[in-house]
């Protein structure tokens, strides 16, 4: 069991060798692209939630 647990360890650095992690500039520009991105579906649902609304005002 010991050695089990010491293989995974090992197996775990290895992969972690392994990884290409961003640079700061790349995680910038991601970070900035998912704000973005979230800012434009969250107005795009603001104005569909109020054109249902006035839709349902009028129906009813």
């Amino acid at each position: 069991m010991k050695e089990k647990i010491i293989n995974f360890f090992n197996d775990v650095v290895k992969e972690m060798k392994k990884v290409t992690w961003p640079t700061k500039e790349e995680l910038k520009e991601s970070t900035t692209v998912v704000i973005v991105v979230c800012m434009l579906i969250a107005a795009f649902t603001y104005v569909i939630d109020m054109a249902i609304n006035q839709l349902f005002k009028g129906i009813f």
